[in-house]
């Protein structure tokens, strides 16, 4: 007959025996998980993601007819400002301040063609606005839209706003451009600037009062 102090050393031993037989498995499968092979079957991980381009060829001016002009716009594109070249009419009048911020903002308005779509272009600016001259009163060189300027979408505002600073529209204006609305608010003078460009979602810069 076997003493009780036997017993309780084989009860003590057993557990020793099975944690280390656990460890031991543990151990294999972790090696196991750790040395994947490598394998020579090529693995498609799908195409490479495509960076927009936001340029296209340009406007071809060999055919151009001689009573019409080549302009820039600022359409949307990566999430910033970039320009594209239109071709738009002119006539006697080309040279007027109004029938200029007219033809561009009817350029602003109109849908990118296929290949400015391919480049990754759009436009903001709403079809339905509409722009006039000067009121009675209004500062010289001012311009008054159907819609206050505010209440149109940042990314539209800043279009329009850069699409004029850059033009005839501004001239001797210094990069800004007067821009009013319907109402009986004054025109208000709007900045073209590398923040506007590169961040067209915020409200374009206004010129500081003199």
């Amino acid at each position: 007959m076997r003493s009780e102090h036997a017993y309780g050393t084989r009860r003590d031993a057993r557990p020793g025996r099975a944690t280390a037989f656990a460890a031991a498995v543990a151990c294999v499968a972790l090696a196991a998980g750790c040395g994947i092979r490598s394998t020579s079957v090529p693995v498609d991980a799908g195409a490479a993601p495509s960076r927009v381009p936001c340029r296209t060829s340009g406007t071809d001016t060999g055919n151009q007819p001689p009573e019409s002009l080549t302009v820039q716009v600022y359409l949307v594109c990566a999430s910033q400002l970039a320009t594209v070249e239109r071709t738009v009419e002119v006539d006697e009048s080309g040279s007027d301040r109004l029938r200029v911020a007219r033809a561009l903002l009817a350029q602003l308005q109109q849908a990118p063609s296929a290949e400015e779509r391919r480049a990754g272009f759009s436009t903001l600016v709403p079809g339905k606005l509409r722009v006039t001259d000067a009121r009675r009163g209004d500062p010289k060189g001012a311009l008054r839209l159907s819609e206050q300027p505010e209440d149109l979408p940042a990314e539209a505002l800043a279009q329009l706003v850069c699409s004029y600073a850059e033009s005839e529209v501004a001239v001797d204006r210094g990069g800004s451009v007067l821009l009013g609305g319907p109402g009986a608010y004054a025109p208000r003078d709007y900045l073209c600037t590398s923040q506007t460009k590169s961040r067209p979602t915020e409200v374009p810069t206004l010129r500081a009062a003199p």
